[in-house]
């Protein structure tokens, strides 16, 4: 699911030292912070305190996302859904997102390659890696898929929530999984050395994607529907013949990891926990589908939340459990430290060092570099 504040201000971020499973001495040791590298897998990026269309991040902005110790977040530039001029909006805010960017090159830098995201790391600023959450902006004209990664796309989700031209999205009750056209966009896809995307696509459309693909795939931003039976979480099944095809599932930190309730940490970690006993530390990473500041629930926050579920439930793109006063987070680690709170939390589970390390961004480098390749 896309944040409210998505398709606002790019913030930017450097490394931090990361807690590591604890030693025999009882002890938290650190991470080497020259070499943790943190990707959220589906981020949002804007500035808590940027002002009208400032060109230039706040002070705070750049400190707070510095402190975090994010490397590099994927973040959503296209339009969803199957109005008809999701094609132009979507070429509109590469435009604007590539302007971020220059005025504030400084702090970001846009990813194409896995280089950039290690030079991001070792000039202190944050890698921006481009990915579009549909192709319903694409549909029969598969050209567009190498006109997109020309533009710096480098993930492609395939459905949205809805059906489209490729397949069924998870909220449709038909589950008639992948068209005919959907192979040949997954096809495409591959041959462009694009990372697919099966967040937000119904069962039988994950299935297929994932027998029909070739390469590595990502299901970006899910939870696990074995312990919450929400559409948007995806059955263990699924995850494992992700992980069989040497792909990584990334857990979101949404309120579709609990029933009925907000979302704690303690519910975000038995999913980790899941995940990994299913698919294996390889192949598991962090998809927050959040921006990175704490939310701060105040008379405007309210009334940015309602109109955001107002649009989405009348485009038919709202979830069960969204709601005009249901802010998706992880209550007790809504905050800029998140990633720090957990690795502290994952230590303390009794995660060795190796595997945090590989779950906040060692299993998403090995999974660009295996379907981006050297010559993007």
């Amino acid at each position: 699911m896309m944040n409210r504040r998505d398709c606002l201000k790019l913030v930017a971020a450097a490394p931090f030292a990361l807690a590591a499973a604890r030693d025999g001495s009882g002890s938290v040791p650190q991470f080497d912070d020259d070499h943790a590298i943190v990707i959220d897998g589906q981020g949002g990026l804007y500035d808590p305190n940027g002002v009208g269309n400032a060109p230039r991040l706040s002070a705070r902005a750049v400190t707070e996302m510095r402190q975090s110790g994010q490397t590099a977040t994927c973040f959503t530039v296209n339009e969803v859904g199957n109005a008809h001029d999701v094609w132009d909006i979507t070429i509109r805010n590469i435009a604007e997102r590539d302007l971020s960017i220059f005025n504030n090159r400084d702090v970001m830098l846009k990813v194409t390659t896995v280089a950039d995201i290690r030079h991001a790391m070792a000039e202190n600023k944050i890698g921006v890696i481009y990915n579009v959450q549909d192709t319903s902006l694409v549909g029969g004209d598969l050209d567009r898929i190498r006109l997109l990664k020309g533009l710096g796309v480098r993930v492609m989700q395939l459905t949205y929530n809805n059906r489209n031209l490729s397949g069924e999205g998870c909220l449709e009750s038909g589950n008639a999984g992948l068209s005919r056209l959907g192979r040949a966009t997954i096809a495409r896809i591959e041959q462009e050395k694009v990372l697919l995307d099966l967040s937000h696509s119904g069962q039988r459309t994950v299935a297929e994607g994932i027998s029909a693909a070739t390469r590595p795939m990502t299901i970006s931003h899910t939870g696990c529907r074995a312990l919450n039976d929400h559409p948007r979480n995806q059955w263990d099944p699924e995850l494992k013949a992700c992980a069989d095809k040497g792909g990584v599932v990334g857990i979101y930190w949404v309120s579709f990891l609990a029933a009925n309730r907000r979302a704690s940490s303690a519910d975000l970690m038995r999913h980790m926990n899941h995940v990994v006993n299913v698919c294996g530390e390889d192949h598991v990473a962090i998809g927050t589908d959040n921006p990175l500041f704490k939310t701060e629930i105040d008379e405007r926050a309210r009334a940015e939340q309602k109109q955001f579920y107002e649009q989405r439930a009348t485009a038919g793109l709202a979830a069960p459990g969204e709601g005009p006063d249901v802010f998706n987070l992880v209550w007790d680690w809504d905050s800029h430290m998140r990633f720090k709170l957990l690795a502290d939390g994952l230590a303390a589970a009794g995660w060795t060092s190796k595997r945090i390390e590989k779950v906040l961004g060692g299993n998403l480098m090995r999974l660009y570099a295996d379907t981006w390749g050297d010559d993007n």
